[in-house]
């Protein structure tokens, strides 16, 4: 893939600058553009061009997006639990999820770069599950801010795919984890047995089930989502649901701390979906298949939380 050029929004987040790295090793000319709101500096691969730039603003956008040849777009405000899916301040999400998209494709066409673009989505665009596994054929039925604009998101990419001939492949994200994740439920968990190992509080009622990818495996996707992929939707996740109750007892499993008590608030917070497992199979039909399972991905979450934030 020498010389291929490809540009990531989002490149110094979590997945993005992990996927970033990637593209480096192999061998694609990385241009990164971030407004550094939830991302990283310090995560930004070195070998990366940085713009610092708001996906909201069309015009600068359109300067940096000429002349590539793939796009990932993964910028997006995506502190769900902090901003209680969007609820908080839904004005925000919209502008920077769905209008940063819309500005993305329409730099494609006015640029006419001839880019593809891979747009990471959530399965938040799903709501609340009327069967399980979640197929990409489910009914899209958002419950919070946070997946409208997704959903809004998917819909721009639909469209402009259709009437402009971009080749456009949306992976919806379930629950990626690893190293660089600055929040969500197990760096969360981390961050309070920290500061007390003795009592873990959980919000709800511990019965809500995710299924967890690990970053790598989650990368994985998005590079076939390059190389033998030219259009659709597919889900992301690495075939571990587990309820938030077994997640827990999990990690304290493996920090050794079997006495800690947990405490349930009962009570999650607005939009949250009590449970989100993904059918996978079109996915796997490219090649898609996780190596990482639950335990050794915690177990190198856990090493990574130490170097960088102290013991636990």
């Amino acid at each position: 893939m020498e010389d291929k050029r490809a540009l990531v929004t989002g490149g110094s987040g979590f997945i993005g600058s992990h996927l970033v790295d990637r593209l480096i090793e192999y061998g694609y000319n990385v241009t990164v553009i971030d407004d550094l709101s939830y991302g990283k500096i310090e995560n930004l691969n070195e070998k990366a061009t940085f713009f610092k730039l708001d996906i909201r603003d069309y015009h600068k956008l359109l300067e940096v997006i000429d002349d590539q040849d793939i796009i990932f777009h993964l910028a997006a405000n995506a502190t769900t639990r902090e901003s209680s899916l969007g609820w908080i301040d839904p004005v925000n999400d919209y502008q920077v999820n769905a209008v940063g998209t819309l500005n993305v494709f329409r730099s494609v066409v006015e640029a006419d770069c001839n880019a593809k673009v891979v747009y990471a989505s959530s399965a938040a665009v799903y709501g609340e599950p009327k069967y399980l596994p979640i197929t990409e054929n489910h009914p899209i039925n958002p419950i919070s801010p946070y997946g409208v604009s997704k959903v809004a998101g998917e819909k721009y990419a639909t469209a402009y795919s259709h009437e402009y001939g971009i080749e456009t492949v949306t992976l919806r994200i379930f629950n990626t984890y690893g190293p660089r994740q600055p929040r969500y439920v197990m760096f969360d968990f981390l961050k309070k047995l920290k500061e007390n190992p003795k009592l873990l509080k959980i919000l709800g009622t511990g019965e809500q089930i995710r299924d967890y990818c690990y970053i790598d495996d989650t990368i994985d996707a998005f590079i076939l989502a390059d190389k033998k992929i030219k259009k659709g939707v597919f889900n992301v996740a690495g075939g571990n649901p587990v309820s938030i109750r077994d997640l827990a007892k999990v990690m304290l499993e493996i920090l050794g701390l079997n006495n800690t008590k947990l405490e349930f608030t009962q009570k999650s917070w607005r939009g949250d979906i009590t449970t989100l497992v993904a059918d996978i199979s079109r996915l796997k039909k490219f090649g898609f298949k996780p190596e990482t399972d639950l335990e050794g991905g915690i177990l190198k979450l856990v090493e990574y939380f130490k170097e960088t934030m102290g013991p636990i």
